[in-house]
C-alpha cells in the first residue's frame, strides 16, 4: 500500500487525507497545533461568553460543490439577502445593495448622487459572473491553457477588464462615482498589499479569487461557524482510515520522502498516543504534501533552491460580539447594514491614499474596514441566553496594514494601536460608539485583534499572509509537462507536492489544494 505524509491540518490538508485515504492510500496527517483545521476554525474567543466565533477565515465562496458532494460532508451555506452597505464619508448617506430588490438598489443608488452608475455597476458584475462560470468549473480540473481559459470564457465576460490591464483602468471605466468605484476595488484588495494600478497585477488575482466562487462570486455564511467546516472535513478524512496526529513538529523533509517530526504535546486527541513529550520520528513515505505555504516547506527542505520568499499580509482582524447592533446615520436599518459586507471608509480615493500611507510606514488615517456579521444569518453560534438577549457578533478586517509595519518589539503595542485605528474607523460611520454596545466577558470587554505576527505565530503563515503567498492564475501559459504541474501542485521536487494555499489555485476555504493534490498523487501513485 502506498504510503503519503501530509504536512499540516489545516482544511486543505484534510481534503487532501479524505480523498487519498478513500482510494486506499496509508495516509498520515501531521499537525502542530492541538487541534486540526488551522484558520478554518471555530472559538470561543470570550470566556464566560457563550459564543463560538469563525476566528480567523469567516466566509466561504471557492468550496467547490464537488467536494462537498464527494466527501459526504455535512457542511451548509447560507446565502446573505445583502450584498453590501456602503456609507459615505462625511454624509448621512449610504449605498445599500439588496440582491433581493434591485428596485430598491436603484434607489440607493440615486440617493448618493450615482443613478447612473447602477446599471453599470451591475453589468460590469454580470461580464465577471460570465466570467466566473467558465473558470469555477476548472478549479477541480487538470489546469487548462490560458489560450484555452480565455476562450471559454468569451468575448462579452471580464476577461480584458480583469486579465491583460492592472483593475483601476477596469474600475473607471466601469463606473464614474467614488464611493461605486472603492465598493468594486474592494474585491481586490482583501489580504494583498498593491496599488490599484501596479502593473504586477496582484490586485487583479485578488479581484479574480473574489468574483469566481461557485461561478457566481457570492460569499456564504457556514452554518455553525467555520469549525463546522473543517470538523466535517477531519470526521471525512479519520473515517476514510487516515491516521492525524496533532500537536506534533514537523522539523524536516528530505526530496526522498523522508519525513521527520517530534512529539511535543504527548497523547493530546493523537493516533501516537503514548509517545513520550519530544520523541523524535523519521519515517520514509512514497509522498509528501505540504498543506503548509512555501516558504514553511522551504525551510523544512534546507535548501536555500527551496527557499520561497517570505511573504507578507496586509490586515488586522477584529471579533466584537456586541449586546446589540448599532444604529446608522443614515438610518438605514441595522439587520440591512449588517446584512452584507460592511464598507467603512472604502472610497476609490480613501483607498488609494491609504495604500500610501501604509507603503509609507504609516496606520492609515482613516482605515478601511469591512464588516460582516455571522450571527444575522446564523444565530446558532450564539448560546441559547445570547441569542435571546440580541446580542450579536461583529467581525472587522481592515485592510492596507501590511506586517512591514509590525516587530516583534512592537507587536503589543500596535496591536493595541489598530484596534483603536478599527475602532475609530467604525465610528465615524455610525450613529453611536461601539465600545458601550461590548459585552463583558470574563477576561473585559469582548474584543479581540489579530495582526499579522499574531496570525503567523498561531497558524504558521508566514507574514500573516492568508493566502500563503501571491495568489496564481488558474491556468498555464503552456500545456503541462508533468502530472503535478498540470493539477497546479509542483515543487521542484518530483515526491513533494503542494496541497495547501500554495498551490497554483489555493487561498480562501476552498479545499481545492487538497483536491488537486489528491488527485495528482493518485495519478502519480498508480501502478
Amino acid at each position: 500500500m502506498p504510503r503519503v505524509a501530509i504536512i499540516g491540518g489545516g482544511h486543505n490538508g484534510l481534503t487532501a487525507a479524505a480523498y487519498l485515504a478513500r482510494a486506499g492510500v496509508e495516509v498520515t496527517v501531521l499537525e502542530r497545533l492541538p487541534h486540526v483545521g488551522g484558520a478554518a476554525v471555530s472559538a470561543q474567543a470570550f470566556d464566560g461568553l457563550d459564543a463560538r466565533l469563525s476566528r480567523y477565515s469567516y466566509l466561504v465562496s471557492l468550496l467547490p460543490e464537488r467536494i462537498i458532494r464527494d466527501l459526504g460532508l455535512d457542511v451548509r451555506l447560507a446565502r446573505r439577502r445583502y450584498s453590501s452597505y456602503t456609507p459615505e464619508p462625511g454624509t448621512d448617506r449610504g449605498l445599500l445593495i439588496d440582491a433581493g430588490d434591485w428596485e430598491a438598489t436603484h434607489a440607493s443608488f440615486a440617493a448618493i448622487g450615482a443613478a447612473d452608475d447602477a446599471d453599470r455597476f451591475a453589468a460590469f458584475y454580470g461580464r465577471t459572473t460570465r466570467l466566473a462560470g467558465a473558470l469555477f468549473p476548472t478549479m477541480t480540473d487538470p489546469l487548462p491553457t490560458r489560450a484555452a481559459a480565455r476562450e471559454a470564457a468569451g468575448a462579452a465576460s471580464a476577461w480584458s477588464e480583469v486579465v491583460d490591464a492592472p483593475i483601476a483602468d477596469a474600475i473607471e471605466r466601469a463606473v464614474g462615482h467614488d464611493l461605486v468605484r472603492g465598493v468594486i476595488a474592494t474585491d481586490a484588495l482583501i489580504g494583498t498589499f498593491a496599488a490599484l494600478d501596479d502593473p504586477g497585477l496582484e490586485q487583479n488575482r485578488c479581484l479574480l479569487y473574489h468574483v469566481i466562487g461557485g461561478g457566481t462570486g457570492d460569499w456564504d455564511v457556514p452554518i455553525g461557524g467555520m469549525g463546522q467546516v473543517s470538523g466535517e472535513l477531519e470526521v471525512a478524512a479519520r473515517q476514510a482510515g487516515a491516521t492525524v496526529l496533532t500537536g506534533v513538529t514537523v522539523t524536516r523533509v528530505t526530496p526522498d520522502g523522508d519525513v521527520t517530526w517530534s512529539e511535543h504535546i504527548g497523547g493530546l486527541a493523537n493516533d501516537s498516543e503514548g509517545l513520550p513529550t519530544g520523541t523524535e520520528l523519521t519515517a520514509q513515505f512514497d509522498l509528501v504534501l505540504s498543506a503548509v505555504a512555501p516558504h514553511v516547506l522551504g525551510q523544512l527542505l534546507g535548501d536555500e533552491a527551496d527557499a520561497a520568499p517570505r511573504p507578507e499580509g496586509a490586515q488586522v482582524k477584529v471579533n466584537m460580539l456586541l449586546s446589540r447592533l448599532p444604529r446608522l446615520r443614515d438610518g438605514v436599518a441595522p439587520e440591512a447594514a449588517f446584512g452584507g459586507t460592511f464598507h467603512i471608509n472604502e472610497g476609490y480615493g480613501q483607498l488609494g491614499r491609504a495604500y500610501a500611507e501604509a507603503a509609507a510606514g504609516r496606520i492609515p488615517d482613516p482605515l478601511p474596514c469591512e464588516i460582516y456579521c455571522h450571527s444575522l444569518t446564523d444565530p446558532s453560534i450564539l448560546g441559547d441566553d445570547l441569542r435571546a438577549s440580541g446580542a450579536h457578533t461583529l467581525t472587522a478586517f481592515g485592510l492596507h496594514v501590511p506586517d512591514r509595519l509590525l516587530t516583534r518589539e512592537t507587536n503589543d503595542g500596535m496591536r493595541d494601536e489598530l484596534e483603536r485605528a478599527v475602532v475609530a474607523s467604525l465610528d465615524s460611520v455610525l450613529a453611536e460608539p461601539i465600545r458601550p454596545l461590548l459585552l463583558e466577558g470574563a477576561g473585559g470587554p469582548a474584543i479581540e485583534t489579530r495582526t499579522t505576527l499574531d496570525v503567523e505565530d498561531a497558524l504558521a503563515m508566514p507574514g500573516g499572509n492568508i493566502f500563503h503567498g501571491p495568489l496564481s492564475w488558474p491556468w498555464l501559459e503552456q500545456e503541462a509537462t508533468s502530472i503535478a504541474e498540470a493539477w497546479g501542485v509542483e515543487t521542484r521536487h518530483p515526491r513533494i507536492l503542494m496541497a495547501g494555499s500554495g498551490a497554483r489555485r489555493g487561498g480562501a476555504v476552498s479545499g481545492i489544494g487538497g483536491h488537486n493534490a489528491a488527485h495528482a498523487a493518485l495519478e502519480l501513485l498508480r501502478p
